[in-house]
Order: C-alpha cells, then structure tokens, then sequence
C-alpha cells in the first residue's frame, strides 16, 4: 500500500518520497527561527571587540583674547592670549577593559548556545511531524487492510445469508463496522494533512506544497542506557552550556564590580600658539573623585553578586529540569519499544492467525458471527496500536535529542 501511495504521487506530478535527513537539513537552512537565534548570536559575537576597546579621544580647539572677542587679539602681547589645541583620552583602570569584553564574550557564548536549543527545537519538531505524517500514512493503509477483511466477513455473511445459515443482522453489523472504519480513515487523512502543514511552514515553503510519503524504516533501540545519556547531557545540553555561560559571565561582571572601586583617568596633552611669544604646552590627568561609594559603587557590587546568586541557582534548576525530563523521556520510549515488540512478535501473529480460523470456522457453521467480527476489530485495534507505539517511540527519541543534544541514531 505505501509504494502505491508513493507511486501515485509520482505519477499525479507530486513530491517524490523524502527521506528525514533531507526534511532535516531544509529545516536546519531556511527555517526562520533558526535564521534569527544565528544572526542574534552573529550579532553577539561582534561586541566583545567593542567592549575591550579604548574609549575614542577627544580634541578639541580654542582661543583665548584679549582687547576684544575675536581669535588672535593680543596675540604675542598679551601672555594669557593663544590659540590652542587639546587631545583628550580616557583611559579604563587596569583590567577594566578585559573584564567588559570578557562578559561580552560570554554573552556572546551563551547567545550560541541559545541557536543550538533552538536548531535541536526545530529539527524535533520536523521529526515529529515526519512521524506523524507516516502515521497516518501507515493508519489509512491498516484501516484499508481492516475495510478488506470486513469486506470478506460480509461476502461470506451473506453466502450463508442466502442459504439460510445467517441472520440479516450479521451483515447488518458488519456494514457499520466498514462505515465506522470509513469515519478512522477521514480523520487519519485530516491528521496528514495538519502534519504536511506544520512540514512546509518548519521548512519555510508555500501552504500546500507536495510533502510526498515519508519513507518506512525500522525505529532503533536506544544505544545508551539513561546514565550514559545524562553523562553526554552534561557537555552537549545547551539549556546547561548557556547557564554555564551565564555563570561565567555573572563572575566576570562581579570582578568588574569589584574594580568600578578604581577610579578611570583622563590624560590630556595640548599646545598653545602665543604668537611672538614662546609657544605654551600642557599636559594633564584627571582623577574622578568616589566620594558617593556607599551609594554607587558598593550597591552595584551588591547587585551583581545577587545575580551570580540567580544565574547558579537557574543552572541548579536547569540541571534538575533536565534530570527529570530525559528520564521521563527514556522511560517513555523504552516502555514504546517493549510495547512494539510484544505487538510484533506475539499479539499481530496471534490475531492473523485467530481471524483465519475462525473465518473458516464461521463457514462451515462451527462458530458464530459475533466471534468472528470480533476478532477482526480487535486485529484492527492491535495495528493501530503496535504503530501508535512505534509513533509514541520516535516522539520519545526526539524529545530527548533535543534535550540532550545527544544524536541516538542507530550505529552501523
């Protein structure tokens, strides 16, 4: 049924089936808060540069007159009189300047961490809606498969209808189960087609674009046991890289405090045309006064320590957070998989096998109507219930790739 699909698309002028890693990789280049996060971070990484620099110097011109308001009067006469040029420059205390393109610098890291949550964000996101889009495709195929073997109860009903062996009301029943089979399909179809939006906008393309079926393959069993997975976590969670940066950068700022103590300075240097007279220079260095300590310098220290306060206790939250999420996570999938398995390897053979044979019992009068279209809804429920597990399991690993940072591809 999904090469029919498949082939029909190819035939109508539709999308070819896409693999995954190409929805992925469109994803990761054109969607648009991917775009943003990287030129936020792009932006960040420009101010360490503006921050460890000199502040600009200052020149600056004038003259001083005597006799009257003009430039140049007493000029050589008069020894107060000149017309002069200064330049001006402030220079940071020692370790100032380190220090603010140090925080600028952990900033910036803490902006990239940010793009990677948001790149992991989007690329679970394509994967879920991948999956459910092959849900559904997988759902209409089974409810077909299950309209089929209805059909066939139905063709038999009505051969022992005819020959007086069955009640009307067996092929009564069975026309409803087909009618409410019909009803699963339209909202399997309804479902696709929500999951092919949510692909074209993850992958900034026009509404309505072709999608094309998703291509079947078998889910991996996890390669890491949760305390493995935790351990990476550590290094490549970027919800706990970004509250390390900000950590970093609540230390550097609290040093940076610390020296705001330090008064800056301000060195100046100018010469001064005195016409016939000897020329005059001068140099100076100003020295700001810190005689408002109590109400400036020491509640700005204060404040910054209490934000290195809140910047380690959101990493402590961060870190619990993440504890708890990937364990619920792994349990979830790990109870997915043992699910699946039991489906495929016990329940879906049991039921084929049950449905033949009372089929066939049916037939020959050893066993009633009821028995019989009961067994095919229940082998209907147990495939759709065998992939909602399989569904239920790729959502899990998703999840906690994009919480952990951490690819559980399967290694060949």
């Amino acid at each position: 049924m999904r090469a029919f699909w498949a082939l029909l698309l190819v035939f109508s002028g539709a999308a070819k089936p896409i693999q995954l890693k190409e929805f992925i990789a469109t994803a990761l280049a054109r969607n648009p808060e991917i775009l943003a996060a990287q030129k936020r971070y792009e932006a960040a990484r420009l101010r360490p540069a503006q921050e460890n620099s000199l502040p600009d110097p200052r020149l600056s011109f004038g003259y001083a007159s005597n006799g009257g308001p003009l430039p140049g009067q007493g000029l050589g006469s008069q020894p107060t009189s000149n017309i002069g040029v200064m330049v001006s420059q402030e220079i940071p205390y020692p370790g100032k300047l380190k220090l603010r393109g140090g925080i600028a610098a952990k900033e910036a890291g803490a902006e990239f961490q940010q793009y990677l949550a948001v790149q992991l964000s989007v690329r679970s996101r394509v994967i879920q809606a991948y999956h459910m889009l092959h849900h559904t495709y997988a759902m209409v195929e089974i409810l077909n498969q299950g309209k089929d073997l209805v059909s066939r109860t139905i063709g038999v009903s009505e051969v022992r209808y005819s020959a007086g062996k069955a009640a009307q009301q067996d092929i009564l029943k069975a026309q409803t189960q087909l009618s409410l089979l019909e009803t699963r399909i339209i909202q399997m179809l309804q479902d696709r087609r929500s999951a092919e939006a949510e692909l074209n906008a993850l992958l900034n393309r026009q509404p309505g674009s072709p999608v094309g079926v998703p291509e079947d393959a078998d889910p991996p069993a996890l390669p890491l046991t949760v305390e493995e997975l935790l351990a990476r976590a550590a290094e490549t969670a970027p919800d706990l890289g970004r509250g390390r940066k900000m950590i970093e950068r609540g230390e550097l700022a609290v040093n940076l405090a610390r020296k705001e103590f330090h008064p800056d300075y301000t060195v100046s240097a100018g010469y001064y045309n005195m016409g016939a007279m000897p020329s005059m220079y001068e140099a100076r260095i100003e020295i700001p006064l810190h005689l408002h300590t109590a109400a400036r310098q020491r509640p700005a220290l204060d404040e910054q320590v209490q934000l290195l306060g809140e910047a380690r206790h959101n990493f402590e939250a961060a870190e619990q957070n993440l504890q708890f999420r990937v364990r619920e996570a792994y349990a979830a999938a790990q109870t997915a998989f043992r699910l699946m398995k039991i489906y495929s390897d016990t329940i879906l053979p049991q039921s084929s096998l049950t449905i033949e044979s009372s089929l066939a019992s049916y037939e020959t009068g050893a066993t009633d109507f009821l028995s019989v279209l009961t067994n095919v809804i229940t082998r209907i429920d147990a495939q759709q219930q065998a992939h909602e597990q399989e569904l239920n399991y790729a959502l899990a690993l998703a999840k906690l790739e994009e919480l952990t940072g951490v690819s559980l591809e399967a290694k060949p």
